[in-house]
């Protein structure tokens, strides 16, 4: 079985403390053929604030550094999850354009400036109707991001819910969201972008079944696989069984890039 991680972060990312080389380790102990380190750029701060410049050397030196370290059992590729890229679209593009990537997350994890900008970790999901007010503002955000072309997958559909339901003790559903589903995906599709299933360390798989089902019935090909590992632990969990997902809704094969140009990979 031919498994890729193409959503993990590394000591680059303010949330974690992994190398990048201990990473690649990890994604060998796994059995994959494919890691692609993917560390935050966010446009927002927590408090929703536009972040300053950003240094590619980091990066850039530890990637370099690591990227033979998987010997030929694993290819290292160079990727980035682009936080909040509808806040400012020009700079966006240019932070893309600044180095050599295979591919590029676009991902929502704050507010949006209208509502205040607070990262999404951090807010107080005290009511159902606060979760709900929150989720509104959230699709809103998606839509906007799909409108640019500085990002291949969309990142993680289903984000929220990991603060509402596994922290805060919900039980939020999507189902009242089926018409801005519909029209994300729809987007998706049309500018020839993909989704990625994020497992979030093995502990989300089942939950993309009916995304996964609604965006093949709507003739989407394109997904990628990830687990959003912040560390060696989390490298490549929950992979396997989206694989096996991706079967059972449809999918003949996946999705990898190599200089943000997607191949085809066959289940």
């Amino acid at each position: 079985m031919y498994l890729t991680d193409y959503h993990t972060h590394s000591c680059c990312s303010p949330d974690s403390t992994a190398r990048l080389e201990d990473m690649v380790r990890a994604a060998r102990r796994a059995g994959l053929r494919e890691l692609c380190t993917t560390d935050h750029c966010d446009l927002q701060d927590e408090n929703g604030a536009p972040l300053g410049g950003w240094d590619w050397t980091p990066i850039l030196d530890q990637y370099w550094r690591a990227r033979d370290k998987g010997g030929s059992e694993v290819k290292v590729l160079l990727g980035l999850e682009l936080g909040g890229a509808y806040t400012d679209p020009g700079r966006a593009e240019a932070l893309v354009a600044a180095a050599p990537l295979d591919f590029v997350i676009g991902s929502i994890h704050n507010l949006s400036p209208e509502a205040g900008g607070r990262d999404f970790f951090y807010l107080d999901y005290r009511s159902e109707e606060a979760c709900y007010t929150t989720l509104d503002d959230y699709f809103a955000s998606m839509l906007a991001l799909t409108r640019l072309d500085c990002y291949d997958a969309l990142g993680h559909i289903i984000y929220p819910l990991r603060y509402m339901n596994g922290r805060a003790g919900w039980h939020i559903t999507l189902d009242r969201y089926g018409d801005q589903l519909d029209q994300l995906l729809r987007a998706v599709i049309q500018n020839g972008k993909a989704i990625e299933v994020n497992t979030h360390g093995g502990r989300e798989v089942e939950d993309w079944r009916p995304i996964l089902r609604h965006y093949h019935q709507l003739g989407g090909e394109l997904v990628t696989t990830g687990s959003d590992a912040h560390s060696p632990g989390n490298v490549g969990r929950g992979i396997s069984q989206a694989v096996a997902l991706l079967r059972e809704t449809g999918f003949h094969r996946f999705a990898v890039y190599r200089k943000r140009r997607p191949e085809w990979i066959k289940l």
